[in-house]
């Protein structure tokens, strides 16, 4: 987990700092240096596209856009999901078996489809990514959570709460939510490298974040068409979007050991 932390801190860092040490804009074109190999010595690091803008800079805006995306909406779709699945365990009953049965429908639908018809539906917004992704990817941890709460609902405090006159929503929020917060860390870490695959996919797709922004999905989609005689412009943002993914993973993956040992006897 140390290690996943420390790739990510320094990946996030360098995306942040990277671009103000340049000499370089993610933004103005040199069509004298197209296309211009990696290289330690010149000014272009991570090399040229296929405009004459620097890669380098590009790349750390893509980092920076990639997390932001994922992260709201990861955001997004931990709101919703808490909500929807605590209220249905705790309530329970036909209320319950309303709920999941409308979280079952939309588990029939095709997750990318739904999303893509958002984005045309509403223009390719880059505020709406948030919550195209966020408002879709959040029936995993509804019923996740649903299936803490039952269990939560039946436990010495939460009928403590009933006895002295606590609300229903008083009691998923400040009694049930609070003890979901190991799960739910656990899952966020998981569904994060979800949503930037979503996010890869939807730039690749061109449906995702548009020009002159970037993302990693977005220039792997631009290094595609570069590949036989620019490769670098696919493996350095393909490389990175891996890493990232398989830090999520690894962390994600630490921290369920961890809350796993704090729970065992």
């Amino acid at each position: 987990m140390k290690k996943s932390g420390a790739i990510l801190l320094a990946i996030l860092l360098l995306a942040i700092v990277g671009p103000w040490l340049s000499p370089n804009d993610y933004l103005t074109t040199n069509f004298d240096g197209i296309l211009k190999p990696p290289g330690l010595s010149g000014a272009h690091l991570f090399g040229t596209d296929d405009l004459g803008r620097d890669l380098f800079v590009r790349t750390m805006l893509g980092i920076r856009v990639t997390l932001l995306v994922a992260v709201v909406a990861s955001l997004v779709s931990l709101v919703i999901g808490v909500t929807y699945g605590a209220v249905a365990g705790y309530v329970g009953g036909r209320v319950d078996a309303v709920m999941m049965r409308f979280v079952d429908t939309l588990y029939a639908l095709p997750f990318i489809f739904l999303v893509i018809l958002l984005m045309v539906a509403f223009e390719r917004n880059f505020l709406l990514i948030f919550v195209a992704i966020g408002a879709i990817n959040w029936l995993d941890m509804a019923r996740i959570v649903r299936g803490q709460t039952i269990s939560l609902r039946e436990r010495e405090f939460v009928d403590a709460a009933r006895l002295v006159g606590v609300s229903t929503a008083g009691i998923i929020f400040r009694h049930i939510a609070p003890n979901l917060l190991g799960i739910v860390v656990v899952y966020v870490t998981l569904t994060i490298p979800q949503a930037i695959l979503v996010e890869s996919f939807l730039s690749f797709l061109g449906l995702g974040i548009q020009e002159p922004q970037t993302s990693l999905g977005a220039l792997v989609d631009a290094g595609v068409n570069q590949m036989e005689g620019a490769s670098w412009t696919l493996l350095i943002p393909a490389t990175l979007l891996a890493l990232i993914l398989l830090c999520f993973n690894f962390l994600g993956d630490a921290l369920r050991d961890f809350f796993d040992a704090r729970r065992a006897p």
